[in-house]
């Protein structure tokens, strides 16, 4: 298995610049691994392909506002910085631009212009990561994330008008640089119409980190470092999920960072169900992965050499992904975050 066998070709006016309105009329490709079929509708028309017992699970993570524009204290250059893991109360593994001589002391002022610069947060560079990434302790971390924006992936070049577009409907828990997007295409009105359906909805959470934008470098994707990702998953989650599991109900995970919660705390329990889960997650679903709780996944049209597309390929086959992709392409589906989304049974 190589890298090479994740890669394709888009046309680059296939990545959505703008999300859809309402968020269900996106478009829908529903893949039967059973059969290997492919099938063309729109998302609000999931309903259809539900069942009564069927549990769909979501992340509820919410995207923090973790760009922030900042000067060196010294010397008065501009940075931007992007927060991306939290280590403890206002420490950060943070990325930050330009990177050049922004060294270990390095200290940045953060000001908000909109109140004349009197609301402010200093910042010093206290440690180092890897690639690039720099370890900063901030003055204030509420203080903070109200000074900040919240980014958008690198792809998407028009400005967003209400960041809240970038945001589930249901997001609770702040903490992602990005957001879980396959959630993006539900609407209150549909989680009603799911419910009202007979299917159980419930909620873990994952923050999405950096890992989201980076495509797998290496020859060998087993070489690459995934990063460690928060969860977490309660008891009641856990008691549900396991049920549904005995009685042979299926688990529709929406998203993949779902899917990374769930299967990594079904490995980290000792018992033969789910357990409630709170910690770091690094694992890394490539194909032969053993699915222990997933039996149906949606998600949207991920980056080519990515861990989420090979996420994908490891629940639904690689060939049959591949076939998909082309298809999509063909088809003008939109791709990755404000993109259309895929429905696998």
């Amino acid at each position: 298995m190589k890298t090479s066998d994740f890669d394709y070709r888009l046309p680059p006016e296939l990545i959505a610049q703008t999300p859809v309105e309402p968020r269900d009329q996106s478009r829908l490709m529903v893949l039967d691994r059973s059969h290997g079929s492919i099938e063309h509708h729109r998302f609000w028309e999931i309903v259809d392909f539900l069942r009564d017992g069927d549990v769909l699970v979501f992340n509820d993570s919410r995207v923090i506002p973790a760009r922030l524009e900042g000067r060196k204290v010294d010397t008065g250059g501009r940075v931007e910085l992007l927060l991306l893991r939290r280590l403890d109360t206002a420490v950060w593994e943070t990325l930050v631009r330009p990177g050049k001589r922004v060294n270990v002391g390095t200290r940045v002022e953060i000001t908000d212009d909109s109140a004349g610069g009197s609301v402010k947060v200093l910042a010093e560079i206290t440690g180092r990561g890897e690639n690039g990434i720099k370890v900063m302790t901030f003055s204030d971390e509420k203080l903070l994330l109200k000074l900040g924006q919240v980014p958008l992936p690198p792809y998407i070049h028009t400005p967003l008008t209400a960041s809240e577009r970038y945001q589930t409907v249901y997001a609770q828990a702040p903490g992602s640089v990005a957001a879980p997007t396959a959630g993006l295409h539900f609407t209150p009105e549909l989680l009603e119409q799911i419910e009202q359906r007979g299917a159980n909805c419930l909620f873990v959470t994952l923050h999405v980190g950096l890992d989201t934008f980076r495509p797998v470098r290496e020859d060998d994707p087993q070489k690459h470092p995934i990063h460690k990702e928060y969860g977490r998953l309660s008891q009641e989650v856990a008691t549900e999920l396991s049920r549904a599991k005995r009685e042979g109900r299926r688990v529709i995970c929406v998203g993949t960072t779902t899917v990374r919660i769930i299967e990594g705390a079904v490995q980290a329990s000792k018992a033969s169900l789910l357990e409630p889960f709170e910690g770091w997650v690094s694992l890394f679903i490539l194909p032969g992965y053993q699915f222990r709780v997933a039996s149906a996944l949606i998600t949207n049209f991920h980056l080519p050499r990515s861990t989420l597309l090979m996420l994908v390929a490891a629940f639904a086959g690689k060939d049959f992904i591949a076939q998909a992709y082309q298809e999509a392409i063909a088809c003008h589906y939109h791709f990755y975050s404000f993109g259309d989304a895929m429905l696998i049974l």
